[in-house]
């Protein structure tokens, strides 16, 4: 089980730190201030679009699409994974000057393996191009959609068009400018089995009927990347704007948010990273009780504990992409979804310490931390909550211990070693 970087992911690391250095970093502060300026219906901010292109020019372009794919040079995701966790470490701005951005990730993931040719060809073509955006409209506020089979959109066949009513919630991206296309997960038959009442539909963002209600904040922050509540009120499409099969969505969805929550992972690694970054620093800088807060034994402590907490995630994440590369996403569920859980929670402690580090600033507009806590906690939600990961996990563990009494738990340990 090796897990170094390949000479391939060795290059891409270094022209991806290359360009955070050179163009990313520069330019933070340049973003958050026009993504402020401009005002609740996002423009793309103008910085962004010059990233693109640079990065584009250097070949950090669309570094994600897994084997299989004839729209990019498939990449693995242990290949990957130091590549997302680069990115990460502005996690605002970074991914999406690669083309790496959730939910495009994801929307392009599945384009890719259930889209029809017209489908690639009309919505994948020019997201892989950077020319658009889009949008993954599942979760909803009238039921728990931690559980994806409560989803309750309906889609229904009328002649050769499909008629869609529903309200959809935390919609990444949907009041974009550059946001063309939602991928909308609703039950075409309510009376089937519950993993085959649901499928997926492509509706065009300028459909009639598609209404953004509102903006969402997240704690108080407006954030860069909007989330909007998305009426769907007698919105008609053609039933060539099916993806996949009928019954189709509940599977589909799976398929997608595997890789989507271990790119998560992976950019909150980076994440923390940076945090760990500036509280060394912050710590090194600053003097209190006449010396430096970096020979403070607490400090130290936090130092330590983090360097180990994020190593230790980093190893997690790493094996679950190898099991995701050699046996499959279904086989590697458990570590997919222990990751789910483990690395935000590494993460919100590591920030907060940083947070701690920079005193009453830290929680200010003056430093990125507190958009990065926020960010962090968001991920206990995104891609499903800790607590369905860990009734995930612990399913799982029972499993390999069913049929076992006490006396014969020795075999299972025998096995296990």
């Amino acid at each position: 089980m090796d897990f170094a970087p390949t000479d391939k992911t060795k290059k891409l690391q270094d022209g991806i730190s290359q360009f955070l250095e050179e163009h990313i970093y520069p330019n933070e502060e340049l973003y958050e201030q026009q993504v402020i300026e401009s005002g609740k219906a996002r423009t793309q901010p103008p910085i962004m679009e010059e990233l693109k292109a640079k990065a584009r020019e250097k070949g950090l372009w669309n570094l994600f699409l897994p084997a299989g794919s004839q729209w990019s040079e498939p990449i693995s995701n242990l290949e990957y994974a130091p590549l997302a966790e680069l990115m990460g470490r502005s996690i605002f701005m970074a991914p999406e000057a690669f083309n790496c951005n959730p939910p495009d990730t994801g929307n392009m993931e599945i384009l890719n393996h259930f889209g029809t040719d017209e489908q690639k060809e009309t919505w994948l073509k020019p997201l892989l191009g950077g020319e658009i955006r889009s949008s993954y409209a599942m979760t909803e506020p009238a039921v728990a959609s931690s559980d994806a089979s409560n989803v309750s959109t309906r889609i229904e066949r009328d002649g050769d068009d499909y008629v869609i009513n529903g309200t959809k919630w935390f919609i990444t991206g949907a009041n974009r400018d550059r946001t063309e296309i939602f991928i909308l997960m609703g039950v075409t038959d309510p009376n089937a089995d519950r993993h085959r009442r649901h499928s997926q539909i492509l509706i065009p963002r300028r459909t009639p009927g598609v209404t953004v209600a509102r903006d969402l904040t997240l704690m108080g922050y407006d954030p860069f990347e909007t989330h909007a509540e998305v009426e769907f009120k007698d919105v008609r499409v053609p039933v060539s704007n099916l993806l996949g099969e009928e019954g189709g969505g509940f599977a589909m969805s799976q398929a997608r948010l595997g890789p989507g929550r271990i790119h998560h992972c992976m950019r909150m690694i980076g994440l923390a990273e940076r945090s760990l970054e500036l509280l060394i620093k912050r710590a090194n800088d600053r003097v209190a009780f006449g010396a430096p807060l970096s020979e403070q034994g607490v400090v130290r402590e936090w130092i330590a504990n983090s360097r180990m907490e994020i190593d230790q995630a980093r190893l997690y994440t790493l094996y679950t992409a190898y099991l995701m590369d050699t046996v499959g996403n279904r086989e590697a569920a458990s570590q997919i979804s222990g990751i789910k859980v483990a690395v935000p929670e590494m993460a919100l402690k590591v920030i907060d310490r940083a947070i701690q580090m920079h005193g009453a600033g830290g929680m200010s507009q003056d430093f990125p931390l507190a958009r990065a806590w926020v960010e962090a906690r968001t991920m206990r939600f995104v891609d499903g909550p800790d607590e369905v990961h860990r009734r995930g996990v612990a399913r799982s563990e029972l499993r390999r211990y069913a049929g076992y009494t006490n006396d014969g738990l020795h075999g299972v340990h025998a096995h296990l070693r």
